[in-house]
């Protein structure tokens, strides 16, 4: 007889802090994995924590699949990619009409849109699933952000209500549309998870080496300001990690860790969707470019030699950063959301900017105060752009020439500020009636006559430019 509520195969980290979530709050689950040793480790967690008895481990996929019930919610938790593909081909065969895979990993929304367009044809939902908050966020309450079948939503709700994180009571978690939906909005949930990070890197790099501040200084500062209008998690466990000393040297942790900085590839598919969809998303760019160049140590350790050490000191205020990190922050936002808002049209998702920022607002990784006035603006403005509601627009106001001050001290002090810079630029640039490109329009008729508009005159006119061969024949 099938006992359990749902079924997770896939017992890595994520997984495995996932499943016991679910068996803690009252559900019964059937895991599988691979290896053996992976199940027999978890139902030992298990164990540990009383929870041995709302889990039923399957080391045979069929008889997994058969211990869950109809219509059956399977989640996977397995590497992106080809591994993904695989894992549905072998279920395949074992589901039947009505049941659903659940992949919960982080996948390239156009994979997620390609397999549910698979499988709907079989009488297979498929839910691609956005899980944030980390490990620790899939133990005890992660964002989830769900796309795909909307029937098999409905089946798989009660579980993943029951488990996502809550802010002031309301589970942080929505079914955002069809296809790659939820794996698309967790996608720039992570674009601007990268350029949040950044930008605080960049600020603790202005107090290291412009303010001459050490790491506990630095912490102290951090902790502060996560008791203002930066309050958030990112801010939080900045202050935690600045302030961690090495047991071995006793010196702090942060300045042995090497400056190289990794990353997974989600960072780099938002800046690229954003690309294809004409939107700036300049801050993401920025991030996935800084971690780029923080990869090419040996590099920069040559550069240094070859340029000279910079001048590094900087004549800026505490206060200053703070603002500074305030406006970069609401623009690394804005252009996130502007990407969503266009995909969205562009893919028919009808993606609602209010309960994305809602199911943000508690569990992931850039749950901030922020978000909530964020979910208020969307809900009573029509605007898409964060900088063109009121309420943001008075931060901004307030908050950029603070920016304004640590951009410039930071380019004559030689010290980089990538996202930060780029965010000044972006708004300098979307607020400026009369911009530039009216020269580009003339360039570009000039060498391939791709045409120019004039107002009251009409589009593709073109202009009457001299040639460069003839007067060069003269």
């Amino acid at each position: 007889m099938s006992k359990a509520d749902i079924g997770l195969i896939g017992l890595g980290v994520m997984g495995a802090n996932l499943a016991l979530n679910i068996a803690e709050k009252g559900h019964t689950i059937a895991v599988n994995n691979r290896s053996t040793a992976k199940i027999d480790a978890f139902v030992e967690a298990a164990q540990a924590e009383g929870l041995a008895e709302r889990v039923l481990p399957e080391a045979d996929l069929v008889a997994f699949v058969q211990s869950v019930k109809k219509p059956r919610s399977i989640i996977i938790m397995v590497k992106a990619g080809k591994p993904v593909d695989d894992m549905i081909e072998q279920l395949l065969p074992l589901l039947d009409e009505g049941d659903a895979i659940l992949e919960c990993g982080n996948s390239l929304f156009s994979d997620t849109q390609r397999r549910f367009d698979y499988l709907k044809p079989k009488g297979i939902g498929y839910l691609g699933v956005g899980v944030s908050g980390g490990a620790e966020g899939a133990r005890h309450g992660p964002s989830i952000m769900v796309g795909g079948s909307k029937a098999q939503w409905h089946d798989a709700e009660p579980v993943l209500t029951s488990i996502a994180a809550k802010f002031k009571g309301e589970p942080c978690v929505a079914w955002l549309g069809e296809g790659g939906a939820g794996h698309f909005v967790k996608t720039i949930h992570n674009g601007i998870e990268y350029g949040d990070m950044q930008m605080i890197a960049e600020v603790y790099g202005v107090m290291r080496d412009g303010l001459g501040m050490d790491a506990a200084a630095c912490a102290e500062v951090f902790k502060r300001w996560n008791e203002g209008p930066l309050n958030s998690y990112l801010i939080e466990i900045t202050g935690h990690v600045l302030e961690a000393i090495d047991g071995e040297s006793g010196t702090p942790l942060v300045d042995m860790i090497l400056d190289r900085a990794g990353q997974k590839g989600t960072g780099v598919w938002s800046a690229i969707a954003a690309q294809q969809l004409g939107v700036p998303a300049t801050a993401i760019e920025g991030a996935v470019a800084a971690r780029s160049i923080s990869s090419r140590k040996q590099e920069r350790i040559a550069a240094e030699a070859l340029y000279g050490k910079r001048q590094g000191k900087v004549d800026i205020t505490i206060d200053d950063l703070e603002q500074a990190l305030l406006a970069g922050k609401i623009v690394s936002y804005t252009q996130g959301f502007s990407v969503i808002a266009s995909a969205s049209e562009e893919q028919g998702w009808g993606l609602k900017l209010a309960t994305i920022a809602r199911i943000w607002r508690a569990g992931c990784i850039i749950r901030s105060r922020f978000l909530d006035q964020m979910a208020s603006a969307f809900a009573g403005d029509a605007a898409t752009n964060l900088l063109m509601v009121p309420a943001f627009a008075t931060l901004m106001k307030e908050a950029s020439p603070a920016l304004r001050r640590v951009v410039s001290s930071g380019a004559l002090g030689e010290l980089p500020l990538i996202c930060l810079s780029s965010s000044l630029a972006y708004f300098d640039s979307y607020r400026q009636a009369r911009g530039t490109a009216n020269l580009i329009q003339g360039q570009r008729d000039f060498f391939g006559s791709h045409g120019f508009e004039i107002e009251g005159r009409g589009a593709d006119l073109h202009g009457d430019w001299p040639s460069l061969v003839e007067q060069a024949a003269e």
